[in-house]
């Protein structure tokens, strides 16, 4: 067992956020915790890192175990490069890298007296090298700034990223400690969908445990074996990925329904029937009633599950229907300076799409959005909108809203022709219900001012949605309401994300771009995986088909040349085994001579040793001569 939680609670103030949670987690255990926004999971895996103390409970990490959470790296050195920052987790390995080169050049030059000392030192240090796999740091360090997302920026500067950059630098250094429990809290986040699936491979493949906070399903989907969900400050675990969990929670909530809406009518069946007998008056009856009465008491009760928020009710129509063609593109380019984002986009967009519009951050996603709004110019090319085409954006910065502003005043103020009950219908859908729509927008979480964002914009007169990440900051559940609403909207939609699973449930085509041009796949995600993996597997088909058509039309010329090219290699490859051979033999007789010596003779632990080295390089020198008739007799 790698982790042991017993009964643990925790309060801020009079809030209690978690309850007497318990659980544990195996070595290779993949442990994913779930839940909306608010419900504790940030609190719990900051207990476990020791960041907070539980009230209640204790959390119980075998001596020896290892884990690792981002928030516990120290913060990044921001004179250092990418390489040079991502370098620095194996500072203890380069150490032993420098050491091992001194000794290299100490004992090219040392005395006979010196070399046996330097040698020694050199194998211990060398043994230590390798047990750390001091041979691969350097292409792992490489293999993870390809992984999320920097590759050929190796050199970058830490003092110029982005939060979000240095968000995923700390991710890359947290992955590379290699750490025995890996604590990840909301990693996809900042990641486009080529590293957020690199990291989903390195989780799989990891040989260790991981616990990660997520609202990404497909990525739980691909990387976990465990679900805690957090719900009612309480927790409950399943076995199985995301998936598996949803379909069991809904299973499980089905039956405790029938349970309490059973016991309900038990219980008034009872009661009427206790009313019935006191009605008579009877001292006897009145008795046999207060009998029903005490068994209802210590009847246990069955609580009522918690209700799940409703599915959007609400189909929202336009008000006003576009024409078929709601947007073409032709030709399209812009730069910013030197830095060319896109060139020769094309595209077309029909009344009903509803498309996803994915690619590599940076590649000039929301640039072409604002490019479409009018807020950005292009250099080339051309876009037109259709007829009685109206846009609505969504953009994830959330500049549309008034951070002094009451949620019900932001919706009031916007649509001054609705009233109050229909502003409450809207925002229910929304997951806002009660006195939760009289908060100030400034006090709302990200994933709460997008909900708001998304209302305003649902509500709105447009018939031609362009979301930016519209799912960032929204938990699973809000997620699935928008998902219903958007499924629901009579309009076209074109959207940005990096969400697999809502691009699924929503995308009738995807558009993926490269910074050239636009390649169009009919389908949700899964189609345009599968299409993908085809034309890869069609391309390595034709380059192998083409190779072999090279190899057929070789002249003879040119296959002498290489005749000749294998003859020299194998020469030279007998001069290398010649020379080992001599080198071999030369250490053999050396280490024979050291044994004879009466001073090393009377050296138990010496004398073990040299017999040890002697007995490989005797080893050693059969495997060359058996290499050296073979090359012999190949010739």
């Amino acid at each position: 067992m790698i982790l042991s939680a017993s009964g643990i609670s925790k309060s801020f103030g009079a809030d209690l956020i978690i309850e007497n949670i318990s659980f544990h987690i195996n070595n290779g255990d993949k442990l994913g915790i779930v839940g909306v926004n608010g419900a504790g999971k940030t609190t719990l895996l900051k207990i476990i890192t020791g960041e907070l103390t539980a009230d209640t409970g204790n959390i119980s990490i075998p001596s020896g175990i290892s884990s690792g959470y981002i928030a516990q790296l120290s913060s990044l050195n921001e004179q250092n490069t990418l390489e040079d920052e991502l370098l620095s987790v194996f500072a203890h390995i380069q150490a032993l890298e420098e050491k091992l080169s001194l000794l290299s050049h100490k004992i090219s030059e040392s005395s006979e007296d010196e070399l046996n000392l330097y040698m020694t030192e050199y194998e211990k240090a060398d043994f230590e090298f390798e047990k750390n796999n001091g041979y691969e740091y350097r292409s792992r360090v490489r293999g993870v700034i390809a992984g999320l997302g920097f590759a050929g920026e190796a050199d970058k500067p830490i003092s110029i990223m982005s939060g979000g950059q240095k968000t995923r630098v700390a991710l890359g250094k947290l992955l590379l400690t290699s750490p025995d429990l890996l604590l990840l809290d909301e990693p996809t986040n900042h990641l486009d969908i080529s590293s957020i699936k690199w990291l989903e491979d390195f989780i799989k493949n990891y040989p260790k445990s991981v616990v990660v906070i997520s609202h990404d399903r497909y990525f739980l989907d691909k990387t976990i074996n465990k679900v805690l969900e957090i719900e009612n400050k309480h927790a409950s675990m399943f076995s199985g990925n995301y998936s598996f969990y949803a379909n069991e929670k809904g299973i499980l909530r089905q039956h405790a329904l029938k349970h309490y809406l059973d016991q309900q009518k038990v219980i008034k069946k009872q009661e009427d029937a206790a009313r019935l007998l006191r009605s008579y008056g009877n001292e006897k009856k009145v008795r046999r009633a207060q009998s029903k009465e005490k068994q209802l008491e210590k009847m246990e009760k069955f609580e009522k599950p918690e209700n799940l928020p409703d599915k959007i009710r609400i189909n929202l129509t336009p008000k006003i229907e576009s024409g078929n063609d709601v947007m073409f593109i032709d030709n399209l380019a812009k730069s910013f300076g030197d830095n060319r984002l896109f060139s020769g986009l094309s595209m077309e967009i029909k009344k009903g799409d509803k498309t996803a519009l994915i690619g590599p951050n940076g590649i000039g996603k929301t640039t072409l959005f604002r490019i479409i709004t009018g807020e950005h110019e292009g250099d080339t090319g051309e876009i037109k909108l259709g007829h009685k085409v109206k846009v609505g954006y969504y953009d994830q910065s959330l500049k549309d809203l008034s951070p002094d502003k009451t949620i019900v005043e932001e919706i009031s103020d916007a649509y001054p022709k609705l009233n109050i009950g229909e502003i409450r219908n809207i925002l229910s859908a929304f997951v806002f219900y009660g006195d939760d729509v009289y908060k100030k927008i400034g006090s709302l979480s990200g994933g709460e001012k997008g909900r708001v964002s998304l209302a305003k914009i649902m509500l709105s007169d447009a018939n031609f949605l362009l979301l930016d990440e519209p799912t960032n900051h929204l938990d699973i559940v809000s997620k699935e309401i928008l998902e219903d609403a958007l499924r629901g909207f009579g309009g076209t939609i074109l959207f940005i994300s990096h969400d697999r699973y809502f691009i699924n449930s929503i995308a009738t085509k995807i558009f993926e771009m490269d910074g050239y041009n636009l390649a169009a796949y009919l389908g949700d995600y899964d189609y345009y995986v599968h299409k993908k993996e085809q034309l890869e597997k069609n391309e390595m088909q034709m380059n192998a088909l083409s190779s072999a058509a090279e190899i057929e039309v070789k002249s003879d010329w040119q296959l002498k040349k290489e005749k000749e090219a294998a003859l020299r290699k194998q020469k030279n490859r007998k001069k290398r085994l010649e020379s080992d051979i001599v080198g071999a033999e030369a250490l053999i007789e050396k280490l024979s001579t050291q044994l004879e010596d009466p001073s090393i003779a009377s050296d138990y632990e010496r004398t073990a040793e040299l017999y040890k080295e002697r007995e490989e390089a005797e080893g050693r020198l059969l495997v060359l001569y058996e290499e050296y008739e073979k090359c012999e007799d190949t010739s």
